[in-house]
């Protein structure tokens, strides 16, 4: 998925109050920007790190710039979680996703469960429905185990809900995919933080013995182009595997 151009370099100065960043801008301007990520950002709000923003001329935007990458470690890491529905969607529909193949229609954003709404829908006349949920991943902890992404990196209470919604889609006979996209390029595997989250881990060790399915892909950042692309699936550790 191609970024808004051209992204503007700077470094973080400080990330507060969850969607707010302050950044010293290349030409020597400080401005704020919006961080569309409400997680807990571990380890991508240290002062100092390089960031790529981009700038919008909507007179009715209360802020013009918007933080989409970052620099860390020397891996390039995409932090803005409103763009990984549109990223999954267009991997799905140039077939860079084998395992959600051959369906005829795609549509986002489509009520289901209780009050909820599913990211992307899609059905087929022979194969039904096959409901996907996608979430943004970003948490790698080298402490850990090397190369390891991680989700969530905070507690998600909504994302403990929309698993036990899977699980129902399952049990009224349709399909349900977890996503969880990894939007960094320095990670080959991945598994659930349930240190951070035990309950979402709890959840989701319910809903993918109900049938929930999950997969994980990492991404391709290029931040010349400036794009963001999904690029292969890598496995899922066991949730208990530390």
């Amino acid at each position: 998925m191609l970024l808004p151009s051209p992204l503007i370099q700077g470094k973080l100065i400080k990330r507060y109050k969850r969607f707010l960043a302050d950044i010293e801008l290349d030409n020597g301007d400080i401005i704020t920007a919006h961080c569309a990520n409400p997680g807990g950002m571990i380890g991508l709000k240290e002062a100092g790190i390089d960031v790529w923003l981009s700038q919008s001329d909507n007179p009715k935007r209360k802020l013009k710039y918007s933080w989409e990458l970052c620099r860390v470690g020397g891996a390039m890491v995409g932090i803005n979680t409103a763009h990984p529905n549109a990223i999954v969607e267009e991997a799905i529909l140039s077939g860079k996703v084998p395992e959600l193949a051959g369906y005829e229609t795609l549509k986002r954003e489509v009520k289901y469960g209780k009050n909820s709404r599913i990211d992307i829908l899609l059905s087929d006349p022979e194969r039904g429905l096959c409901y996907v949920e996608v979430k943004n991943v970003h948490l790698k902890r080298d402490d850990a185990v090397p190369g390891l992404a991680e989700f969530p990196d905070a507690v998600t209470a909504r994302g403990a809900k929309h698993l036990d919604e899977m699980a129902d889609m399952v049990a009224e006979g349709h399909r349900a995919v977890m996503f969880y996209l990894i939007q960094r390029d320095d990670c080959d595997r991945f598994a659930l933080a349930s240190d951070i989250d035990p309950h979402y881990a709890a959840r989701f060790s319910a809903a993918t013995s109900a049938g929930v399915e999950a997969l994980a892909y990492d991404c391709i950042i290029d931040v010349k182009t400036p794009s963001v692309t999904v690029n292969k699936a890598v496995p899922i550790r066991n949730i208990s595997a530390k």
